[in-house]
């Protein structure tokens, strides 16, 4: 049950963290945030992602078309990486490649997001 209550808890902060966005840009922390949720288990934990995880790391992918899509999704990704400490950094790094989804965007704390 402890369990249970810390995902969740989890969850709803990385949920208010990515609400926080720009006005100008298209994509939303909120929207990278829906799509990875189904990931937490798998980045807090360790193990394989799960289909509906890998699901969202694809629609991650098309929501990202564009060079200030890429960056606002780098940059929310990494305001998450470095809130959590609980995620692992090897099962962060390792997602879209576990999903076989290819994502140029590491998901990590030391990411330089101007580079997308």
């Amino acid at each position: 049950m402890n369990k249970l209550v810390a995902n969740t808890t989890l969850f709803a902060v990385l949920c208010l963290i990515f609400l926080v966005v720009r006005p100008s840009q298209a994509l939303s922390c909120g929207q990278v945030s829906g799509a990875v949720a189904p990931c937490i288990s798998y980045l807090t934990q360790g193990g394989s992602p799960t289909q509906q995880c890998c699901n969202g790391v694809k629609s991650l992918r098309d929501l990202i078309p564009t060079q200030p899509d890429r960056q606002t999704a780098c940059n929310c990704l990494k305001a998450a990486a470095s809130s959590y400490p609980s995620i692992k950094p090897d099962a962060a790094s390792n997602l879209p490649g576990r999903c076989g989804v290819p994502i140029n965007i590491p998901i990590s704390t030391s990411t330089n997001c101007n580079r997308f």
